[in-house]
């Protein structure tokens, strides 16, 4: 890879980007002609897979080991993007963790500094990362950034999880003010909230056997996948939804 030029393609960086929602965002972009860079938490294995299904799938891949609530992190990521494909065009914030089942009896600063560490504050950092290269008024091109939110924020979510259900609406109001905030710069801001989405995420919560209960309360009745929750972000990264800005879209089968 020649980490001196530009890419002659659009670049995103997904966060999070090896498995699961991640990955299938990070490959519906690349069948559109980005290339990607991604963040992974920590397993090399799965972050070579997914950058191999990248490049099948058309498109340069750059996996960077990164915990998104570092600020050090953060810098480095963005950092080893831009060396390599030499430009920004869409951030797309989907890194984040459950934080499992945890009773609002048991809640303890520990746990909930994890979960909002991830889900919220690393958020943050990126975001003010990306605005840094892609805004308009500081020699950027202007660009997208998506953020991944849930259903939980307006439902709840799962049984003893106010975690992150609480995390999700924190990501909803930061989205509202962040697309009222960069408007002038030149960058559009959406969020995504995905419902009942077949990922290993449900582990914590009984796995297969949950998700099967649960879509009998979908409309649609069945979960969503991956790759359809990938493919709204696309869009949402696409000149086509250019006039699409500060909204909350669900993905969730109606419910």
């Amino acid at each position: 890879m020649d980490s001196t030029s530009t890419s002659p393609r659009p670049v995103a960086i997904v966060t999070g980007g090896s498995r699961g929602i991640g990955r299938a965002v990070a490959l519906s972009l690349a069948r559109q002609g980005w290339d990607i860079a991604f963040s992974y938490a920590g397993d090399a294995q799965a972050a070579r897979q997914a950058a191999a299904l990248i490049e099948q799938a058309g498109g340069r891949a750059l996996g960077v080991q990164a915990d998104v609530a570092s600020p050090d992190d953060t810098r480095r990521l963005f950092a080893q993007a831009l060396q390599a494909f030499g430009r920004l065009d869409a951030l797309v914030n989907n890194a984040g963790v459950s934080g499992g089942r945890r009773s609002i009896l048991e809640a303890d600063a520990q746990h909930l500094r994890g979960v909002f560490d991830t889900n919220v504050i690393g958020g943050f950092l990126c975001a003010a990362q990306a605005a840094r290269i892609m805004s308009t008024q500081h020699g950027g091109r202007g660009g997208v950034i998506v953020n991944m939110s849930s259903t939980a924020s307006r439902l709840g979510g799962m049984p003893e999880a106010a975690h992150y259900a609480a995390s999700k609406g924190a990501i909803d109001g930061f989205t509202i003010a962040l697309a009222k905030e960069l408007a002038p710069h030149g960058i559009r801001v959406n969020a995504v909230r995905p419902g009942l989405i077949a990922t290993e995420i449900h582990a914590a919560h009984g796995g297969q056997a949950l998700i099967d209960q649960a879509s009998a309360h979908i409309p649609l009745g069945r979960a969503g996948t991956p790759d359809e929750v990938g493919e709204v972000v696309a869009f949402l990264c696409d000149a086509r939804s250019s006039y699409v800005h500060g909204a909350l879209i669900d993905i969730s089968g109606g419910r």
